[in-house]
């Protein structure tokens, strides 16, 4: 079969690999629209560390054409939804309380497209523990609304999860692409009074401020600490999903004591914190700092669907570059990794 991916560091392309086999418990699907992700040209710029002939994608909806002997909820022909975090559920740590399942055998092991196997950008693609990772896609809701709950919109809602927001507090999202925009959705829809979205693209504060944002703040216009200091004063919650190992400093500058700092932010394997300790209050400043990755499984993906359906939010918005066709993908990923500036998010649409 055919995929799209880094042939090494630096060096994508179309790769030839073997159709994958299904496992029991497996299910192989062919993609029927896919978006390629910052996270995937990051990883072929070497962020997560040297890899070669790896085929790159992780947001998909897929048809299944195959399942494993013990599958039971799914067969050829459906519609799914995959989530780009998919565990191993058996695996005995997922079993403790409270464990994050983003991480079943160890460092973000369950996010295995962009890891432990093949992606996405391919003729076929497999998904694990398909009864526990796979969602029917609904009939009353958009492909592209779909697809941006496996990964867009599960990170940003995280990202506003672990902010712990409460009714009326006052929040800063750093960074309007795809993620800080569902940052944005999230904080708004958890309660959030003020939400202050930093970023400088017209067509991303357009949205930002469809989903929630009541101010934007521009780096263009000078620090943006002094600037949120200025106008709110120091907030409940920071959530990171731009910019670089340096945002934490600015975060936990705007962060009041007893405030969260939470980041979903993909930070490259060559950066470093270095917080001085007067800005995390000499250790003294009850101030949680959280970083994690989305949840991975059917269930959180049923659950934003929810969200869709009921019409709160339509992520959809957020899929500004449409291609059509299976040998588009190579183009969809170059827009991505360049980034032109009216770019949100593109989409590809996959007919067989």
């Amino acid at each position: 079969m055919r995929g799209y991916g880094m042939i090494e560091v630096n060096k994508p392309g179309w790769i030839e690999a073997e159709k994958p086999q299904v496992g029991p418990l497996d299910a192989l699907l062919r993609p029927v629209a896919v978006a390629p992700c910052s996270s995937d040209t990051h990883a072929m710029h070497g962020g997560s560390g040297p890899k070669e002939n790896l085929i790159l994608g992780h947001e998909a909806i897929g048809e299944v054409v195959e399942v494993g002997e013990l599958v039971r909820g799914f067969k050829p022909g459906d519609r799914v939804v995959v989530p780009c975090n998919t565990p191993d559920w058996e695996v005995p740590s997922l079993q403790r309380r409270g464990a994050p399942n983003a991480h079943d055998t160890g460092l973000m092991r369950s996010f295995k497209f962009l890891g432990s196997k093949d992606g996405v950008f391919a003729e076929f693609f497999t998904v694990n523990n398909a009864d526990a990772n796979l969602v029917m896609m609904p009939e009353d809701v958009s492909i592209e609304d779909a697809l941006m709950t496996v990964d867009m919109m599960s990170t940003g809602f995280y990202g506003a999860e672990m902010a712990d927001i409460k009714f009326g507090d006052s929040v800063v999202v750093f960074g309007i692409g795809p993620v800080g925009l569902m940052a944005v959705a999230g904080a708004a829809l958890m309660g959030a009074g003020r939400i202050i979205a930093i970023g400088t693209r017209p067509n991303c504060i357009e949205l930002a401020r469809e989903y929630g944002a009541t101010d934007i703040v521009s780096y263009k216009e000078g620090d943006i600490v002094e600037q949120i200091l200025a106008m709110e004063g120091q907030v409940d919650a920071c959530i990171i999903a731009g910019g670089n190992a340096g945002s934490m400093n600015q975060a936990l500058a705007l962060t009041r004591p007893g405030g969260t700092v939470s980041t979903v932010n993909f930070y490259d394997v060559t950066e470093t914190f270095q917080v001085p300790a007067y800005q995390w209050g000499l250790g003294m400043s009850d101030i949680a700092i959280r970083g994690g990755f989305c949840p991975g499984g059917a269930y959180r993906i049923e659950r934003l669907l929810n969200v869709i359906r009921a019409g709160r939010i339509h992520p959809g918005k957020m899929l500004n570059y449409t291609f059509e066709g299976f040998d588009a993908i190579e183009e969809a990923f170059r827009v991505m990794d360049e980034k032109p500036r009216d770019l949100i998010k593109p989409i590809v649409h996959i007919e067989w």
